[in-house]
């Protein structure tokens, strides 16, 4: 059986031309499952005729929301959806005067090994299918009952490792026929993986890069980020160089800062130098505790002093607001503890 959601729109129109239904019927079937129906029967505009086709060699799919936990600090609202096979992702819903953002998950689980992020605890299951991915921004969207504005890719999983679907995942959530989330208002974060970043430049889309940076050599790198063995950061800022010829588009780069690994001012000002020329931002994370690892962030003074060191060495950063802390907001930490 197809899941529909996992055609790209052009694909769709075909699909449909090939069953014997007219070009127009994509757009009508389309816009009913960006807007979260579970059954044909919720396509009211479909003749009874179309929906018995479509059942017999297709479905719609859906989540289950196993748990939903909203922050008593900040509205913050956690999502533990749950797959057809059984397994858990994490979505969250984040509200800035901007609008309101929706955070994804790409995969069940990480084989990246990242040794600060619980997603990769248990390593990867499986990449999520395009559909599974924009039943997160569905559903979710549906579940509060506004208009999400903002699409994060930075939850469970590496989306650059599950590229084809992460593509189509974004070709659908932009189309205008759907959900018509802008690109620009788009981020996708990448652990690293080079060859890809390439490929994604050659698509020209005018999302946001965000590179999970995190060290300012390849010692320390090596030490809590396993991708750094096969693409290290001469490699992956010479990618990130080429992006940003081909893209345009300015890049971001997430940094958590670990206690006495990564945040001390030597670091902050060999950070500065490495990153100058790629006119990027820097966005610091004060690494989040998870049980199974020994790393934990420095103080809030800290952070504004490895801040303060690279705006003084001309880089733009910023040290990100920690929403969601009392819910366990960050990628991987619920799916863990159900687990």
């Amino acid at each position: 059986m197809l899941d529909l959601k996992d055609l790209e729109f052009e694909e769709l129109a075909d699909y449909l031309k090939s069953i014997g239904e007219p070009g127009y019927r994509a757009k009508q079937i389309f816009s009913w499952l960006c807007r979260g129906v579970s059954s044909y029967d919720e396509m009211t505009n479909i003749s009874a005729k179309t929906r018995e086709k479509l059942q017999r060699e297709t479905y719609i799919s859906t989540l289950k929301i196993r748990e939903k936990h909203v922050s008593k600090l900040d509205g913050t609202i956690k999502y533990l959806f749950e797959l057809p096979d059984g397994n858990c992702i994490e979505s969250v819903i984040m509200r800035y005067i901007h609008g309101v953002t929706v955070c994804v998950s790409s995969q069940a689980g990480c084989r990246m090994g990242c040794r600060f992020c619980a997603s990769t605890i248990g390593g990867l299951y499986r990449g999520l299918t395009a559909g599974e991915i924009l039943n997160q921004v569905i559903f979710a969207q549906k579940d509060i009952g506004e208009r999400i504005g903002n699409v994060v890719l930075m939850g469970i999983g590496e989306p650059l490792d599950n590229y084809d679907n992460v593509l189509t995942f974004l070709h659908n959530v932009n189309n205008e026929n759907g959900l018509n989330i802008g690109y620009r208002h788009i981020t996708l974060s990448t652990c690293g993986v080079a060859p890809r970043i390439y490929e994604l430049a050659e698509e020209r889309l005018p999302i946001t890069l965000t590179v999970s940076l995190h060290a300012p050599n390849d010692k320390i790198r090596n030490e809590i980020m396993p991708v750094n063995h096969i693409y290290n950061i001469g490699e992956l800022l010479k990618a990130c160089r080429a992006y940003y010829k081909a893209a345009g588009r300015r890049i971001s780069f997430e940094y958590s800062l670990i206690a006495g690994v990564n945040d001390s001012p030597e670091c902050a000002r060999e950070l500065a130098a490495l990153v100058r020329d790629i006119h990027g931002h820097v966005n610091l994370i004060p690494v989040n505790p998870v049980e199974e690892r020994e790393y934990r962030s420095g103080s809030r003074r800290e952070a504004e002093r490895f801040c303060k060191i690279l705006a003084d060495n001309g880089i733009n950063a910023t040290i990100r607001r920690t929403l969601g802390a009392d819910i366990s907001a960050s990628c991987g930490q619920l799916r863990k503890k159900v687990l």
